[in-house]
């Protein structure tokens, strides 16, 4: 096969897309330096198969994919892909039923590389096998770089080996061979792994064939217990049945008990409910008679409390009627020596007059004594007017208090005649008499209840007996049911059935 075609986008210096063409003949490629002749070489390699970052100049693989520039943005993916002539379907490319290959490998940032043939989506294992039939490849010889000349020249003779098993192009029967090896060393270790597996379920086998033998003693007793259990079943059902007649006859008992204390106590109902209708009556006689002396009695007391509020208002009216007379009397010998002070001043002040000539000290002395003395005099004669209205206001609250006191007692005695007038000891009487019937009726109400209990104490028991005679019915009926149904049971388990209908578990074996 003959490569005739390559194109290059976003690979290192190639941020376009660039296409060569491969004519027959010899292809060169020339330039200055830097221009990007070994990017070619390499996205051939890279196109073959290179895996190693370090032989494509680089830290890894995704340094390939063209970084940008001042002028460029950046790509996010690289792809290149060469075409062959397949006119003559050599190889294993005789596989791709076509004149031309396309083959193409392509890497994004953060998803790796992926390789197409045609495209189709192959693996890189494809790929290399593809190009060592053609006796090269990205490690081939066939490319030659700085410094691989010399290298061969001097090679080991080991490394000759490998030349010239390319240069006869055997490398794909050596990859194949290597993977034929790779394929029967799995082979062996799953047979090794099936030899323990056999191991295993012969293991398996025994702890079966062990549990086959319990199941069948296991089965063997069962059918032992459940005939062990039917005989069981049957004495305990023949037991049952005669517990069921004397079971029957104490129910019959507890209900004729029953009955009785149920008449029983509808009798001491019915003579509870008399008592009760006649005790209404008396109960209300009563409340009325008492509610109409707590009446009375209210009302005296509060004419009571009355009387003595009012006393105490007069006794301290009367006092401070005491006081103002006091302060009357002081106010007016104050103001008796008012008036003797002024005429003894004024006495003086005549004197100071015909000796003010004489003695001027003097005179000014009695001047402000003069002024003195009339200050004294307001100040007794603005005490005594005040004194004059409290008295005056003490005379009137005396009067007042004293009409009230009168009305009072004018109440008071109302009160006492209206209370005369009633007739206490016909109420006293009157009440003593409902409290004796209501006693009364209380007693024999607390008979009627004693009697009452008594006889719902009698019905409970009595209930109680047939509710446990009825359990224990229930049970003997529920106990004889499920005897039966075991009876009938375990007459179909003996009954004798036809050989030719065995059961299925009989014919399944481990």
């Amino acid at each position: 096969m003959i490569f005739t075609h390559l194109k290059m986008t976003g690979f290192k210096s190639f941020a376009e897309p660039e296409h060569i063409s491969i004519e027959d003949g010899m292809t060169g490629v020339v330039g200055p330096n830097g221009c990007g002749k070994s990017n070619i070489v390499e996205s051939l390699r890279w196109l073959m198969g290179e895996s190693s970052a370090k032989s494509m100049r680089g830290g890894e693989l995704e340094d390939i994919i063209f970084a940008g520039s001042s002028s460029r943005p950046s790509r996010n993916f690289a792809e290149v892909t060469l075409t062959l002539d397949n006119s003559s379907r050599k190889g294993s490319a005789a596989q791709f039923d076509s004149d031309d290959l396309e083959i193409t490998r392509r890497i994004e940032r953060g998803k790796g590389s992926s390789f197409k043939i045609n495209g189709k989506s192959v693996r890189a294992r494809d790929v290399q096998l593809l190009f060592a039939d053609m006796a090269t490849g990205s490690r081939s010889s066939g490319i030659v770089s700085q410094g691989k000349v010399g290298a061969l020249i001097s090679a080991k003779p080991v490394d000759r080996r490998n030349l010239l098993e390319e240069a006869a192009n055997i490398r794909g029967l050596h990859q194949r061979r290597h993977e034929a090896e790779l394929r029967l060393n799995t082979a062996e270790n799953n047979l090794e792994r099936l030899a323990d597996i056999l191991v295993q379920l012969d293991e398996q086998k025994a702890s079966l064939v062990k549990q086959a033998r319990q199941a069948t003693r296991y089965r063997s007793i069962a059918d032992r217990i459940r005939k062990a259990d039917a005989h069981l079943m049957l004495a305990r059902f023949t037991a049952g049945l005669g517990r069921l007649d004397e079971t029957e006859t104490l129910l019959r008992e507890a209900e004729r008990l029953t009955a009785a204390a149920a008449e029983d106590a509808a009798a001491k109902t019915r003579l509870r409910h008399s008592a009760m209708e006649k005790l209404p009556p008396l109960r209300q006689n009563e409340a009325e008679k008492a509610a109409q002396l707590q009446r009375l009695t209210l009302e005296r007391d509060a004419l009571q409390e009355e009387e003595r509020r009012l006393q105490k208002s007069l006794e301290d009216a009367q006092s401070r009627l005491e006081q103002i007379t006091t302060d009357t009397a002081r106010e007016h010998q104050l103001l008796t020596d008012a008036e003797n002070a002024l005429a003894q001043l004024t006495e003086e002040r005549q004197q100071l007059d015909a000796d003010d000539a004489a003695d001027q000290p003097k005179l000014e002395n009695a001047a402000r004594l003069l002024a003195e003395a009339r200050d004294a005099a307001d100040e007794a004669e603005r005490a005594l007017a005040d004194a004059s209205a409290k008295s005056r206001a003490a005379e009137r609250e005396a009067e007042t208090t004293a009409r009230q006191i009168s009305d009072l007692k004018s109440r008071q005695q109302q009160a006492e005649t209206a209370l005369a007038a009633l007739d206490l000891d016909g109420l006293t009487t009157a009440a003593k008499d409902a409290a004796q019937a209501r006693d009364e009726a209380e007693k024999h109400a607390a008979t009627c209840r004693q009697a009452l209990t008594e006889a719902t104490n009698t019905l409970e028991k009595a209930q109680s007996q047939a509710e446990a005679a009825s359990s224990q019915a229930n049970e003997k009926s529920t106990l004889l049911a499920r005897i039966n149904a075991e009876k009938d049971a375990l007459d179909a388990l003996l009954t004798p059935q036809d050989e030719s209908a065995s059961p299925i578990s009989s014919s399944v074996k481990v």
